[in-house]
């Protein structure tokens, strides 16, 4: 798997996805980027986050309900170039 990029749309800031990670919250940690999340104390759905552009795949079915253009980070992994705002 190749590295992809993602995007933060509220500054353009772009952190790398490395085939070493396992879902985008353990890119989001790497890159000590601040993100709610709550699902390791039990309450999925907290790093609950709006997918811009591109795809992103699950490695497990969430808990939590996804709304059309939302991603559960904790548990997804993106396609290719995806842009994200949260």
């Amino acid at each position: 798997m190749t590295d992809r990029t993602i995007t933060l749309s509220a500054d353009g800031t772009q952190l790398v996805c490395e085939s070493r990670h396992r879902n985008l919250l353990e890119v989001f940690e790497h890159h000590k980027v601040d993100v709610e999340y709550q699902c390791r104390e039990g309450y999925c759905g907290s790093c609950r986050m709006r997918l811009v552009s591109g795809a992103v795949e699950y490695s497990e079915k969430p808990l939590a309900f996804i709304a059309q253009g939302d991603v559960l980070p904790c548990c997804c992994l993106p396609v290719g170039d995806i842009e994200v705002e949260f």
